[in-house]
């Protein structure tokens, strides 16, 4: 879709409100970025609006599957304001359901500061009708001086390509699709990806059936939480990339995976054996390029996650390096245009990352908008 469709369109909608800041996305960072702007006097409505797609308060943690609890996430960093704990009922963390907590957390914080958030509403568009942007999303329509965009990424599932996949007899499915290791009981399934979900599922799934774990590089495991240095330094060398206008990397890639007691069983268990990427995929397997064959019954793709970002492509803001070129405090400004801001884009991309961003985002915006 162009820029003028974008406005035709526009002009053939009814009422249209009118804000300061749009907020899309009610996730970790959109929160964050909410709780921001009502710190700077900005009040609902025609100070700020956050849209979510979600029929729910809770971002992608509602869609999470149920086996994962609070000692197997990552750590669930505090909101501002406002801390995770004090919304728990004092519950061991093996037997806290994360997809249930986290959203109970959410919207107590929306609650609290009273953000007013709009869901469920889905942002098809966003056009630049300058000085404002226009936002559609259904029946309801933005007119808004700058944008702070939090979509994050699971909305968007990315499978690779390969040879003869859509010939295959089994079941395929993608890390977002995982309900249950119990379904695949009796079968032989193929875990493909490197990540931190890949190798969580890969031993839940081991536990009931047989498993193949496949991955494009060597797995790195470490055997403590790397220091704040070494934070600092992964996070930095995925700025480093999205300010050169460069797709963003994969922190994970660099910080390695911690071998925590439960992977250490698995890897006991046998189960940590990886292979490299197979060449091709069978009707009844797939195959590597040595000839070597494996059977499979089930191929889940644990290969991660693209940017959410469709309904801002009439804003053209990418460049030729494939990414966004950003700037800012943060690398959360779009250096295209300072009246953009992705949060949840590049080193935002983390829950501790997506707290500092807001903070940043909202203050270099409002400086904009002045």
């Amino acid at each position: 879709m162009g820029t003028n469709d974008c406005a035709r369109r526009a002009d053939l909608l009814g009422t249209v409100i009118e804000t300061d800041v749009a907020v899309i996305g009610a996730g970790q960072a959109g929160l964050s970025a909410g709780y921001h702007l009502r710190r700077a006097g900005l009040a609902p409505g025609d100070g700020f609006v956050v849209l979510d797609r979600s029929p729910e308060p809770g971002g992608a943690w509602q869609y999470r599957w149920p086996s994962l609890t609070l000692s197997t996430v990552n750590r669930v960093h505090d909101l501002p304001g406002m801390e995770f704990a004090d919304t728990l009922t004092g519950e061991a963390p093996d037997g806290v359901v994360a997809a249930e907590a986290v959203p109970r957390y959410y919207r107590i914080y929306e609650e609290k500061f009273d953000l007013q958030v709009r869901r469920p509403v889905t942002v098809t568009v966003v056009c630049d009708r300058e000085p404002r942007f226009r936002v559609e999303a259904g029946d309801v329509v933005l007119s808004a001086r700058g944008l702070i965009n939090a979509t994050g990424t699971w909305e968007k599932p990315f499978i690779p390509r390969y040879r003869g996949a859509e010939t295959f007899r089994g079941r395929q499915l993608h890390t977002r699709d995982y309900k249950t290791a119990d379904e695949f009981a009796g079968k032989h399934v193929i875990v493909v990806g490197g990540g931190i979900s890949a190798v969580q599922l890969l031993d839940e799934i081991s536990l009931v059936t047989s498993t193949t774990w496949v991955t494009r590089r060597e797995p790195e495991f470490r055997d403590s939480d790397f220091g704040p240095e070494a934070g600092r330094a992964a996070v930095a060398m995925v700025e480093e990339r999205v300010r050169a206008g460069l797709p963003p990397g994969s922190v994970v890639s660099v910080t390695g995976l911690l071998l925590t007691d439960r992977l250490k069983a698995a890897r006991d268990r046998g189960v940590l054996v990886r292979r490299p990427m197979f060449t091709s995929v069978e009707p009844d397997g797939v195959r590597w390029d040595d000839g070597s064959f494996v059977r499979a019954d089930v191929i889940l793709w644990a290969t991660g996650f693209r940017s959410a970002l469709d309904h801002l492509a009439p804003l053209r803001l990418r460049g030729h390096g494939g990414g966004i070129v950003m700037d800012g405090r943060l690398a959360t400004r779009v250096a295209k245009d300072h009246r953009v801001h992705l949060l949840g884009y590049g080193p935002s991309a983390s829950t501790i990352g997506a707290n500092r961003a807001g903070r940043a985002a909202v203050s270099e915006l409002l400086e904009t908008l002045s």
